[in-house]
């Protein structure tokens, strides 16, 4: 196991109500509605965000915008780099809390 993939593991603990699952054949996180909002995705965290969360994370050196199939990128789902560690659980509860919201 990679240092980010223990890093997600770690993460995956301290965020409540979550319940562990796959999105893409990847390590996801899924909100008690069903709804992704985080994904470990080639030793990257990918985050749903919305507003000014999304906003911050696109600003942070190498994030882009998801695009697991190439050419078309998931708007609202962003890929961050292990770079950022430090900011990945911070994103993760976020999105979590975001995408408890959807319907």
């Amino acid at each position: 196991m990679t240092k980010q993939e223990e890093l997600y593991h770690k993460i995956v603990t301290e965020i409540p109500d979550a319940k562990q699952s796959k999105m893409f054949g990847a390590l996801c996180l899924k909100a008690p509605n069903g709804k992704a909002g985080v994904m470990f995705y080639k030793d990257d965290i990918v985050f749903k965000l919305t507003g000014d969360d999304e906003k911050a994370a696109m600003k942070l050196k190498g994030a882009k915008l998801f695009d697991p199939m190439g050419g078309r990128p998931m708007g609202g789902w962003v890929q961050v780099s292990y770079e950022h560690a430090a900011k990945w659980k911070s994103f993760a509860e976020k999105a979590m809390a975001y995408v408890k919201t959807l319907k």
